[in-house]
């Protein structure tokens, strides 16, 4: 750890929870840098956690030994291209949707590589991250990559990069899948003469119970789901409806099709061109 230089590129939501799980785990704030191009978020930074930020890399990032990639996809071309030739040498830690490691590689010239795909509940340290890294990257790396990203919830390695198009679309996405059927909850309480605030806590309290039952037992889901369906019972009157309009059905389309696309965004990232100076070709 006393070696340990980390820039973050990127200061949003996702890049804050990381560097206060850093803090936490005993890191000083001065072995950590930020650069954003966006003022109010480089003194957010600063202001939270007590690190230098910067609008632009200068010649500290030579001594950074950790790069995290944290800038929304569309912005990465151009904050990667003063890096390219500098960062070679670094752990490059990509928490970017659909930018591959190829294109990682291409843009910033480095070598060693892990990309990783978070979901919004790790800004609570209840979220689940899944990684892929490249031959490049040995054990130690492998082991420091998780150790970042525990203070934001479970992680958990895939075997292919293109693996990750379909964790985006399962868990990357999946809070909105699952906030979709809150509404949907609250909706029906609502309809059904329950006060708005009383139906929101109702469902949010079932959602949050069931997934933590769901993971604390060893019966499959399909057996939980069975032990509260009773015969000619209320669940089963519900769910009878639910399979007649093919809702589960519905769910595996729509993650395949959130797989389709997380692909498309890569191969479209892929295409991305950093103007590398002359002197790093």
């Amino acid at each position: 750890m006393n070696a340990l230089q980390i820039t973050f590129v990127g200061a949003g939501h996702m890049a804050g929870a990381l560097i206060g799980g850093l803090l936490k785990a005993g890191l000083p704030p001065a072995q950590i840098r930020v650069i954003d191009p966006l003022p109010e978020a480089r003194e957010r930074a600063t202001q939270r956690f007590g690190v230098a930020a910067f609008e632009r890399p200068d010649a500290t990032v030579l001594g950074s030994n950790v790069i995290v990639w944290a800038v929304k996809p569309q912005s990465f071309a151009e904050a990667a291209e003063p890096f390219h030739g500098f960062v070679g040498h670094c752990l490059h830690l990509s928490v970017m949707a659909g930018i591959r490691i190829e294109t990682l590689a291409k843009a910033t010239g480095g070598r060693r590589i892990v990309r990783a795909m978070p979901n919004t509940p790790a800004l609570i340290g209840r979220g689940i991250s899944a990684l892929f890294a490249n031959d490049a990257v040995d054990a130690e790396h492998r082991q420091f990559a998780e150790q970042l990203l525990a203070p934001t919830g479970a992680v958990t390695w895939v075997g292919q990069e293109a693996q990750l198009d379909a964790v985006t679309a399962l868990s990357g996405s999946g809070p909105a899948y699952v906030y979709y059927m809150l509404e949907a909850m609250v909706q029906a309480g609502e309809a059904l003469g329950l006060p708005p605030a009383q139906a929101r806590q109702l469902a949010q309290a079932t959602i949050e119970g069931a997934a933590a039952l769901a993971t604390q037992s060893p019966l499959q889901p399909a057996e939980l789901r069975a032990q509260v369906t009773s015969k000619g019972g209320t669940t089963q009157a519900a769910l009878e409806v639910l399979e007649t309009q093919g809702v589960k059905a519905s769910f595996v389309q729509a993650i395949e099709a959130a797989a389709r696309r997380a692909g498309e965004l890569g191969d479209e990232y892929g295409r991305i061109e950093v103007d590398v100076p002359p002197w790093a070709r």
